[in-house]
């Protein structure tokens, strides 16, 4: 089964779970639907789309007791084909709730009772410290981002693209084995 095909399995598996007022799948299509709206780069729109996906690997037997890393979990699946452009922001937009609740006296306001909930298990609000250290990582700027589509991406209803259409597009990102044609071997391409 390929990268792709078992993301799709992992979708369609779990992607009717809730998610405050969506499901899971719902919400990831939304999310990566406002990545488009906002012109944001093809890296960044599946960013939005596989945001979650950890949440899907394996599932959490504490459930809302605990914070689950799924952010975490997620890395090594989407390390198997994707750059750090994909991945990254995906890491990071967890820290990115966790920033923005410190920075933007507005964004705790606008958060979902579960999205509040789950800011307690993950540490809460940042320090000035942590601050500084997230403002200065790579994909930071687009951790942020990602995080406002993914607090947006929660509207019953809301037509979108359909998985296969974003699917297509995680295709085109996928990191392809490099061969030198020269000896007929190589590795991951990095460029």
């Amino acid at each position: 089964m390929t990268l792709i095909e078992r993301i799709e399995a992992l979708f369609l598996q779990h992607g009717r779970r809730a998610c405050d007022s969506v499901t899971a799948l719902d919400h990831a299509l939304q999310c990566a639907q406002l990545a488009e709206w906002a012109h944001a780069d093809a890296p960044l729109v599946a960013a939005a789309l596989l945001h979650d996906i950890g949440h899907f690997i394996v599932v959490d037997p504490y459930g809302d007791e605990v914070d689950d890393v799924h952010e975490l979990r997620a890395l090594p699946l989407l390390a198997e084909g994707f750059s750090a452009s994909v991945i990254e922001p995906v890491r990071l937009h967890v820290q990115a709730k966790r920033y923005l609740v410190a920075t933007d006296p507005a964004y705790a306001q606008s958060l979902s009772p579960a999205s509040l909930h789950s800011l307690l298990l993950q540490g809460g609000a940042m320090g000035e410290e942590e601050q500084r250290f997230f403002e200065d990582l790579p994909f930071a700027r687009q951790a942020v981002q990602l995080r406002r589509w993914d607090d947006q991406a929660r509207v019953p209803g809301r037509a979108t693209p359909s998985l296969a259409y974003y699917l297509g597009l995680l295709e085109d990102l996928q990191q392809q084995p490099f061969v030198d044609s020269k000896i007929g071997i190589g590795s991951l391409s990095v460029a």
